[in-house]
């Protein structure tokens, strides 16, 4: 099933946080798989990564992120 929808997150080890979406360990996110990586950015520790997350959800705007993923997968 594909929701359209965009999960905004950090982690530390991003195949296994992807896999634990994917196999329903998530709560918030279970009713919605699979999830696809179509974006991801790498930070030198995880308070950075989180600032960054944090400023993209405040975004809410569908547009915006799909700019911003639009902007780094060339």
């Amino acid at each position: 099933m594909k929701t359209g929808a965009y999960y905004i997150g950090s982690t530390e080890n991003l195949e296994q946080r992807l896999k634990f979406h994917n196999i329903g360990r998530v709560k918030s996110t279970k009713t919605r798989k699979p999830w696809l990586m179509v974006f991801s950015q790498d930070f030198h520790d995880l308070s950075d990564a989180r600032k960054r997350e944090l400023q993209i959800k405040a975004w809410k705007s569908r547009r915006a992120i799909e700019r911003l993923i639009g902007t780094f997968n060339f």
